[in-house]
């Protein structure tokens, strides 16, 4: 079969690139925004997560109404109820969040699981962001049942448990953050694991022991905590007369340092990524 050269072909029937001389390329794909990337990476770590994380859910919710029942002990009411009731409900969402995203990034690191995230067309903001949000997600039963089960136990008002849907997201978001920088940070995956493991014993000790009770100094490493603003907002409403703007304050405080460790954790994915 007899070919035809380009220069007998009429201009217009040549590509354009090709009447210019140049290499035809395929056109690359656009990138992946934020938004449909951060829903693909929550779905896949929610279901990845779903058979290994109920199990250790149902242990941090039985763990924090074991605590309530000890301290029913030794507290009768009053403040010092509110402090514990709001304490063991936050630290349900300290569990998961902070502990279990440690050591599940500190894994994913040392088993070069960063390598598979890292060849995917997603912002680096989608995998944090994602991973972070699925682990959060687990802890609404908890610290539902927690609310729930405290209040009946120290008689404290059912009224304004509605506060956990702005303190669950709120507190998660900061100590999740927080819990996936640990992870990302920690240069081995056993010291991921400890970090994790001395941050939920930090919001153990200082969200569920009642502020009053504890040193000067124990208390200043308490106002650095972020889960405290969690506590301190959900122990608010349990009052006959909430404080309203107090409870905003300190969501507020808890949204900003949430903001804060989530970029932190996700400067830090990148800088674990790129080694």
């Amino acid at each position: 079969m007899s070919t035809v050269p380009a220069e007998a072909l009429p201009t217009g029937a040549l590509p354009a690139r090709a009447r210019d001389g140049e290499d035809a390329a395929a056109p690359l794909a656009p990138r992946a925004r934020l938004l449909p990337s951060l829903a693909a990476v929550y779905r896949a770590q929610l279901s990845r997560a779903r058979v290994a994380r109920i199990p250790l859910l149902f242990v941090a919710t039985f763990q924090s109404i074991g605590i309530m029942v000890l301290m029913r002990g030794v507290v009768d009411g009053g403040s010092e109820a509110r402090a514990v009731v709001a304490g063991s409900t936050v630290l349900v969402v300290a569990f998961v969040a902070l502990n279990l995203l440690a050591q599940y990034f500190g894994q994913l690191r040392a088993s070069g699981g960063l390598d598979h995230y890292a060849t995917l067309p997603v912002p680096p903001a989608a995998v944090v962001l994602g991973a972070a949000g699925a682990y959060a997600s687990f802890t609404v039963p908890g610290t539902a049942v927690t609310a729930v089960a405290g209040s009946v136990l120290f008689g404290l008002p059912l009224g304004h448990l509605w506060i956990l849907a702005a303190v669950v997201p709120l507190a998660g978001a900061a100590l999740a953050g927080l819990g996936a920088a640990l992870g990302l940070l920690a240069p081995r995956q056993e010291l991921a694991t400890l970090l994790g493991q001395l941050g939920m014993s930090a919001a153990l000790l200082l969200g569920v022991l009642p502020a009053e009770r504890l040193p000067e100094p124990v208390g200043w490493a308490r106002d650095l905590l972020p889960s405290t603003y969690g506590v301190e907002a959900l122990a608010r409403t349990f009052e006959p007369r909430p404080d309203w703007a107090a409870v905003a304050l300190d969501l507020a405080v808890c949204g900003v340092v949430g903001v804060v460790s989530l970029a932190v954790a996700t400067w830090a994915y990148r800088r674990a990524a790129v080694r």
